[in-house]
Order: structure tokens, then C-alpha cells, then sequence
């Protein structure tokens, strides 16, 4: 099987077709994503959200925001029971999304564990991580206030998918911060960019 161009084992097939078979089940019953887009599954959502384990193919600590219906926390955490190594954290308020996302990993073995509470809260209960992931959550200058105390004079990286008004997002960002930035063109949505952002520090010019 190829996602993205790129093979997978026999195994990442089975665990990712299984994924889909219990999102289409659990997204009858409760709103997982946008229902317009439920039928492109596949390419709009898990081949999308396969490209951060791919642009980071090691077996780090991820915190995932805002995990919803599994995009892309779920898929990282697939292809890290490939790897035998690596965790996913996935940060789910929303009590009803967060049981689905656990069934998901129990019966997948995906590497990876729910934690049912809000972002603001979500650092006292996990301080550390390699890196961090968030996908259709908040704009941009937003997403940077709720992951900046993972990234606070850290070597924390941070990899945001972002549709096409990724431009005036970061022109905002960089009202109030400072940050390095590397932007992956997405191989899936040609108007889509996945931003690599390190370094993030406040504007010291900031009045």
C-alpha cells in the first residue's frame, strides 16, 4: 500500500483500514468532521494527516491538540507501532470524541494515549514533549498561545497543518512572535502548507 507515494507495511495498512471502518461507524452518531468531507476519508483526512509522521519518521513524544476525530494524532500514532517506540498524547475535551478516540487506539495498538481535558490545562498534566501537532483547531497566532509553554526556551518543534490563508495567518503571528519557520508544501491539498515552527519566543518589540 502507498500513502503518499510512500509504502507501508502490511500491518499500518491493517491498523489504518481498521481506523477508517470505526471513524465512518462512530461519525454516523457524532460529529467527527465536517460531513461534506467524511466520503474523501482517505485522501482529504488520513493521507493528509500521514504526511507529519512522514516529514518526522522517528520515534519521539508527541502532544496532539485538539485531536477530535483522530487527524493527525490517531495516524501518528499508528505509524509508531511500526516503530515499536514513540507516544502520541491526544488532547480531547470533548468527552464523546475522546471515548472514540480511545476505542481507536485499543483496538488498532496505535501508541498512543487520550487525555479528556482542555489544552490550557493540558501542560500541568504533561509537561514534555518532541513534538507537537494540531490540525483544523485554531489560526495560527491562537495555536501559538496554546503551545508555547511546551516550547519555552525549548527544542520542542511544532508541525501545523494550514489551508490557504496560511500567509495572512502568519503575517498576524508575527504581531506578537518571534519563530523559526520551515513550510512543507502539502501532497495532498495544493493550496496547503504543514509549518515546522522551533525557536517560538515572544516580540521583544512588543509595547
Amino acid at each position: 500500500m502507498l500513502v503518499n507515494g510512500k509504502s507501508v507495511s502490511r500491518e499500518t495498512q491493517q491498523r489504518l483500514e481498521h481506523f477508517a471502518g470505526l471513524f465512518q461507524k462512530w461519525a454516523a452518531s457524532i460529529n467527527l468532521v465536517a460531513s461534506s468531507t467524511r466520503d474523501e476519508l482517505w485522501q482529504r483526512h488520513i493521507a493528509d494527516s500521514a504526511q507529519i509522521f512522514q516529514l518526522n519518521p522517528r520515534p519521539f513524544r508527541w502532544l496532539d491538540i485538539g485531536s477530535g476525530g483522530g487527524f493527525p494524532g490517531v495516524v501518528t500514532a499508528i505509524f509508531l507501532a511500526e516503530l515499536q517506540d514513540g507516544w502520541v498524547h491526544l488532547v480531547e475535551s470533548n468527552l464523546k470524541k475522546a471515548a472514540f478516540l480511545r476505542v481507536v487506539l485499543s483496538e488498532t495498538g496505535a501508541r498512543g494515549s487520550v487525555h479528556p481535558i482542555r489544552i490550557e490545562k493540558a501542560v500541568e498534566a504533561l509537561p514534555d514533549c518532541d513534538c507537537i501537532s494540531a490540525r483544523a483547531l485554531a489560526d495560527l497566532d491562537l495555536l501559538m498561545d496554546y503551545i508555547f509553554p511546551w516550547m519555552d526556551g525549548r527544542q520542542t518543534r511544532a508541525f501545523l497543518h494550514k489551508g490557504r490563508d496560511y500567509v495572512k495567518e502568519l503575517e498576524k503571528a508575527h504581531g506578537r512572535w518571534d519563530f523559526d519557520l520551515i513550510k512543507h508544501r502539502s501532497v495532498v491539498e495544493p493550496d496547503s502548507v504543514i509549518l515546522e515552527i522551533s525557536q517560538l519566543r515572544h516580540r521583544r518589540d512588543q509595547n
